[in-house]
């Protein structure tokens, strides 16, 4: 049973952990496959991989991912209010592509909505991408 309307993007910084243990349960440091709605309209989205961060009540919070490379665009990007941080390769992507990460969006997500979990990311990583994150939303 999917938890409806969404209510929006997180707004602030969620108290974040790390508890993967890719056990097929959707938890912080794991990344995982789910509908993620688009910014601009959250009645649309797209099935991609997204980075578990934390919990929001019934919520799983979200940074999404992508194996599109910004770094050749990242002044764009920026400009156009998205960051992102490169997260290197995992078992999310079947292709084994490097991925990033955006780090100043974190979506919702339900936990009965994620279609299949990826990979766990290793703890050092995470704790960057955090990092990274908290000095984003500063």
């Amino acid at each position: 049973m999917s938890i409806e309307p969404y209510p929006g993007d997180f707004v602030g910084l969620p108290q974040v952990s790390y508890e993967a243990r890719v056990d097929g349960i959707a938890e912080p440091g794991e990344v995982v496959w789910a509908w993620i709605p688009f910014e601009e309209d959250d009645t649309r989205g797209k099935d991609r991989p997204a980075l578990i961060i934390a919990r929001d009540g019934p919520w799983l919070l979200a940074l999404c991912v992508t194996s599109k490379d910004h770094d050749r665009d990242a002044a764009q990007e920026a400009a156009d209010g998205r960051l992102w941080t490169d997260i290197g390769a995992g078992g999310w992507d079947p292709a084994g592509r490097p991925s990033e990460v955006r780090i100043n969006r974190i979506v919702r997500l339900a936990p009965d909505a994620v279609r299949r979990e990826g990979a766990a990311l290793d703890r050092a990583t995470f704790d960057r991408v955090i990092a990274e994150m908290v000095a984003a939303k500063g």
